[in-house]
């Protein structure tokens, strides 16, 4: 299938538009079509998918892109299935409207091409790494600020769990699927020497009799029986070592039991090595486990990046990562790959994504990161006097401006013992706020850049433009909300990162959207803050 870019999308003399009513077409300026039709659709970027394409010219021509693109985000923005898309482009005429497709005699949409693009995406991005989806929602996401004249100079922060579409199993059930998913292969490939006397495993039924239909008491030796089919496929089938089903199976066994005394078991929490990347299910094999708040999510986590002003606020870039990557992580990963911003930006988070490195980092691309709580040890404000060389290991002065005798730096902690005369620290009007240790000779402080950082932060905090920079991150705390509850980004029909991320995209594009289109209506502005004034 050959690339080809889509021309027409100028409306013609005999266009069906023409046809409507004048009411008809009152309507439908009203709409949200009219604004999807004039402000997204041009702006959908086609070249940047013709490496999908073949470039024979003689080949049969893809479908447009931009009519793919459009219809994903007007999927996500009306909660609409992949079929109900084809038919509504065919049926309702503010789908042909704001997808430039009322002068088409046919339209172009059949039921595999929102799936068959999809699967494109996914599999260059497996084979180059390059995300081709995201890139084209947030350069939309770029041109959708700069349509309600936010500069980006202030943004915030806020990640969000998405909850895997897996059933949480327990440890047999787990291992139950993997052993069927392994005899069904064989079963569908015609190797039935392999499977016996394992046939049961592809009888449809056989699940809830082997888990939910026998006695508790017999948990022991299910659990027994499992183990000893799953040692008989592994080496049966050695061969099908690059198999999917083969590959969940080792991997299973290899996470959840050990063997001993030539005997496989469970593992216990004394054996260790059960942690948060362990697989939840075969189905998502790549979900993880983590903990957060006093609940257990399975799944992954998103991170969003909010650009805000007066007239509002577009998600300007997100990163979508397996659950157990924590915030500070994926901060340090946008900021790495961000350009060094021409003007002072503002970066608004809160105490999980704080730390030195990442305010360090964030100064080298001239951001200025904010963060409005604090997570951790408590650190008294007079540490933030302290002075020290550059790279951390040396105290040079105290709050009093005293000198130390010596200072001794550990490395694996990264903090520094400062030595000062025992008269001079006993006499300091600052000794209650230090606690230093008392010696013979001498008084002993402990303390590091990080602790400095963190004691400034605590200082500034009762300040009242901090007050308003924290009154204005508060408002990103509605886009987790708003994905959850409107969105369903805990109910996609996908499995895997890569398959998930791309959903996640086009819901953050179909929000995106609905900003806009609130914006042009004259809705979604901020209440007065002295920040965005400024």
């Amino acid at each position: 299938m050959s690339f080809r870019a889509n021309d027409s999308q100028q409306i013609s003399m005999f266009d069906s538009f023409n046809m409507l009513t004048e009411r008809e077409q009152r309507a439908l300026i009203k709409s949200w079509a009219k604004v999807f039709a004039e402000e997204i659709f041009p702006t959908i970027d086609e070249e940047r998918f013709a490496v999908l394409y073949s470039a024979d010219k003689a080949s049969r021509p893809n479908t447009p892109v931009n009519i793919i693109i459009g219809a994903l985000i007007l999927k996500e923005l009306l909660n609409l299935s992949d079929d109900e898309v084809v038919e509504n482009l065919m049926l309702d005429f503010r789908f042909r409207y704001a997808l430039h497709t009322t002068s088409f005699d046919e339209q172009p949409l059949s039921d595999k091409s929102l799936s068959r693009f999809r699967q494109r995406c996914y599999d260059y991005e497996e084979t180059t790494g390059i995300d081709l989806y995201h890139g084209c929602v947030t350069e939309l996401a770029e041109k959708t600020a700069k349509l309600m004249e936010l500069d980006g100079k202030i943004r915030r922060m806020d990640s969000l769990m998405v909850e895997a579409n897996i059933r949480k199993l327990s440890r047999m059930e787990l291992l139950y699927r993997c052993v069927s998913k392994m005899v069904i292969y064989l079963h569908k490939n015609g190797m039935e020497d392999r499977i016996f006397p394992m046939e049961h495993y592809y009888e449809a039924d056989d699940f809830n009799r082997f888990i939910y239909h026998s006695r508790s008491t017999d948990t022991d030796e299910r659990i027994t029986i499992l183990l000893r089919d799953a040692d008989t496929l592994l080496e049966r089938c050695k061969d099908l070592e690059d198999v999917t089903e083969y590959e969940l199976l080792v991997r299973c066994i290899s996470e959840q039991t050990v063997v001993e005394d030539n005997k496989r078991r469970l593992k216990t929490k004394a054996d260790g090595s059960m942690g948060s990347n362990i697989m939840q299910s075969p189905v998502d094999p790549e979900a993880t486990f983590r903990e957060k708040a006093g609940k257990e999510h399975r799944g992954y986590t998103a991170n969003i990046e909010e650009t805000v002003g007066k007239n509002g606020s577009v998600v300007t870039d997100f990163q979508y990562e397996q659950n157990n990557v924590g915030d500070s992580a994926m901060l340090k990963n946008h900021l790495e790959s961000m350009e060094v911003q021409s003007e002072e930006t503002i970066m608004l988070a809160d105490g999980a994504y704080c730390g030195t490195d990442n305010t360090e980092l964030a100064a080298s691309k001239n951001v200025k990161l904010i963060t409005t709580d604090l997570t951790g040890k408590d650190v008294d404000v007079v540490i933030g006097a302290f002075e020290f060389n550059e790279d951390g290991t040396e105290v040079l002065k105290c709050p009093a401006g005293n000198k130390p005798k010596s200072c001794t730096y550990i490395r694996q902690t990264g903090i520094c013992q400062a030595s000062f005369p025992k008269d001079v620290c006993e006499n300091c009007p600052y000794k209650t706020h230090c606690h230093p240790k008392t010696y013979k000779r001498v008084c002993k402080v402990k303390v590091s850049k990080k602790m400095r950082e963190r004691a400034r932060i605590k200082a500034n905090m009762g300040s009242d433009e901090f007050k308003n920079y924290a009154k204005l991150r508060n408002g990103v705390e509605t886009i987790p909300s708003i994905l959850k509850n409107v969105y369903g980004v805990n109910k996609m029909r996908a499995h895997g990162k890569l398959r998930c991320k791309f959903f996640f995209g086009s819901k953050v594009a179909a929000l995106n959207f609905r900003k806009l289109f609130r914006y042009r209506q004259g809705l979604g502005h901020y209440a007065p803050n002295p920040v965005l004034a400024g």
